[in-house]
């Protein structure tokens, strides 16, 4: 599933307990079944053992690898990918399409980067430790890494310059909260000089002048809300680029070789079209005609040439536009799934990363001219044959107030598993994102094995729908009208003929997660259970213990708990405020390390459930974020859900 692609700038750590502190399960007696061992980094607190009959029955499951498009190696035109060997993904080098998958970085940690632009002599990545999300940048040369950073505050990689001899990136280190400007030659650390000293933690420096004397930043407020500006690099001076005050969303942006700006936008739209726009007055001057977002977009290094995705529904379409003649043409051999980390090379060809239902996530390339397809990799999937996984269905319905909210619902082959259903309802994060139409890797053994059907709904507040279907619930006087619209969809669902209405449960995660607290207070009558991963339980705590630098930019979707109506709201329309009420079976899952929902979030709402006598299982990771990344504690964890919605929701 895909979250908001919005410059994608955002994503209280707790201490790790010791081992001899974690609960692991008791050694079997001889009458008990072997047991999966708890990985190192895991406190399984209140659960029952996994049985290890259960990971030969999954195993093929856990096994399904993707690969994602990085970009490419100038000089030898070779594709730079992310892809997963042992336990977390790294950087591969693929010299040629369905060539060997050469392993180039070889952390503890995931691996992100990229290739100097033109020059190709570099490559300079991104990590960060445990999934705390202070990352650093380096320089990555013979399997090392060289820190670039000061190894202590928050940075995240900007724009390379066109020539590839600056990059620029943000960074917390000044206060820890505000994201200042930096740029710098990689070749030289000591070249680093801040250029913009900023007030808030949405800031990004996103392009470069073709000549390096300017640079494009982006002040990112909200979803509905991004400011750009033109910088002086030489003298500081900054101007802004069209009006700060107006709300206006911006996306992506790229400077032609004669200084043109491209940009993605909702200006003057409910919609994000491709456009011009002019440095000077901030004239908007759309180029797309599609009626849904444009999601993304890469220009040519002539000018000439722009690919851009269009999100159709939670299904992306790609397009090429001639610039000189403004033709358009579709790109129709995908069929419906998943595009990303599109890039034109110096030489033509347009590299991106695909997936879809029946295909996990590869790198494909594409020749503009000819529109001929090439696969660059085939990722494994355990042995398994993915022709057989099922495509979804939008399911669509009317909420309390008439708003048509829709979702995907995957069901199991009826040939297989007749009759009525057990579905899991899965609600996004966000709330600015949207569930799409991709692979479902793990999660179609649900579908294949068990028979469970899953549904994914797009409430209100998803992107993907507009720009005025994200803000309609926004503040704490709106929170709930997405419980609402999830509370609607539910009906919907159980309503269909394919689906057992008694045993329904539900899951999320992030802020999907405290969609899953609130489903487990007001919509218990509908499910058997519910399975909520790093989730906000008080929405004041939430804001007064999220990282500095991300509080401004969650209060401007949740509300500002300063406000003494709005701090009262909040607490009024927080799970954890009504916990008494939840009397269905719960699994909690945690990253002790987590910057963005603080694993104190978890902690009391576990605490709270257990002390009304109620059943709250929880898992707790000491190297982990916001959400599993490492595949020992992945599949630890998915393996424990199957033994909770085993038990909760299939009776066994």
């Amino acid at each position: 599933m895909r979250s908001a692609r919005l410059l994608t700038l955002f994503l209280a750590t707790a201490a790790a307990l010791p081992a001899a502190a974690q609960d692991k399960p008791a050694v079997p007696t001889p009458a008990e079944a072997p047991a999966v061992p708890v990985p190192a980094a895991l406190t399984a607190e209140q659960m029952p053992p996994v049985p290890l009959a259960l990971v030969d029955a999954v195993r093929p499951y856990l096994e399904a690898r993707s690969a994602g498009f990085a970009g490419w190696d100038p000089n030898t035109r070779a594709a730079l990918i992310n892809t997963r060997f042992a336990n977390v993904s790294q950087l591969h080098r693929v010299a040629m399409p369905m060539g060997a998958r050469t392993q180039i970085s070889f952390e503890a940690e995931t691996v992100r980067g990229s290739y100097a632009p033109e020059k190709g002599d570099m490559i300079v990545v991104s990590k960060d430790k445990g999934g705390d999300e202070y990352f650093q940048l380096h320089t990555l040369k013979d399997g090392r890494l060289a820190l670039l950073t000061d190894g202590k505050s928050r940075n995240q990689m900007g724009a390379w310059s066109h020539d590839g001899s600056l990059i620029g990136f943000s960074s917390t280190r000044r206060n820890g909260i505000d994201s200042d400007l930096y740029i710098m030659d990689p070749r030289d650390p000591g070249s680093v000089r801040m250029v913009h000293e900023s007030k808030g933690g949405g800031w990004a420096l996103i392009a470069f002048a073709p000549d390096n004397t300017a640079a494009y930043l982006a002040d990112y407020r909200s979803v509905e809300d991004a400011d750009l500006y033109r910088l002086d690099l030489a003298t500081g001076a900054m101007t802004a680029i069209g009006d700060p005050k107006a709300k206006i969303a911006f996306g992506g942006l790229d400077v032609a070789p004669n200084g043109t700006l491209w940009v993605t936008s909702d200006a003057g739209s409910d919609f994000q079209r491709l456009a011009k726009l002019d440095p000077v007055t901030g004239a908007f001057t759309p180029v797309s005609r599609e009626k849904w977002d444009v999601d993304s977009f890469d220009l040519s290094d002539d000018g000439k040439t722009i690919v851009y995705e269009v999100n159709e529904a939670g299904s992306d379409r790609m397009r090429i536009l001639d610039v000189a003649s403004g033709k358009v043409t579709k790109v129709d051999a995908l069929p419906a799934g998943q595009i990303g980390g599109l890039a034109i090379a110096p030489w033509g060809e347009i590299g991106f990363s695909f997936s879809s239902a029946k295909s996990a996530s590869d790198v494909w390339s594409l020749d503009p001219k000819t529109l001929k397809l090439t696969r660059w990799t085939q990722s494994e999937t355990g042995g398994l044959d993915p022709a057989v996984n099922v495509e979804p269905r939008i399911v669509t319905t009317k909420s309390f107030d008439g708003l048509e909210v829709s979702g995907l619902l995957y069901l199991p082959d009826p040939a297989k598993f007749p009759g009525k259903r057990p579905l899991i309802v899965d609600v996004h994060g966000g709330p600015e994102g949207q569930s799409t139409a991709g692979f479902m890797g793990s999660d179609n053994y649900y579908l294949n094995e068990l028979g469970v059907g899953i549904f994914f709904p797009n409430v209100r507040g998803s992107t993907g729908y507009g720009k005025t279907f994200v803000s309609l619930d926004n503040g704490p006087f709106k929170r709930e009208d997405s419980v609402k619209d999830m509370a609607a969809l539910i009906d919907a669902v159980r309503a269909d003929p394919a689906v057992d209405p008694a045993k329904v449960g539900l899951t999320g995660g992030s802020y999907g997660g405290y969609m899953c607290y609130a489903a487990a207070v007001q919509l218990k009558d509908k499910l058997t259970a519910t399975q909520c991963t790093v989730a906000i339980s008080n929405f004041v705590s939430f804001l007064e213990n999220t990282n500095p630098y991300r509080q401004d930019l969650r209060r401007v979707e949740y509300g500002d708990e300063r406000i003494p109506d709005q701090r009262a709201k909040l607490t009024e329309i927080s799970p954890l405020t009504r916990v008494s009420e939840i009397t269905k079976p719960m699994f909690v899952i945690t990253g002790a390390n987590d910057p963005r929902v603080p694993k104190s979030e978890a902690d009391q709402m576990v605490a709270a459930i257990r002390q009304n006598g109620g059943k709250a299982w929880h898992l707790v990771a000491a190297d982990e974020g916001h959400g599993f990344r490492k595949k020992a504690n992945a599949d630890y964890a998915f393996l424990a859900q199957l033994v909770f919605w085993k038990q909760y929701l299939l009776g066994e």
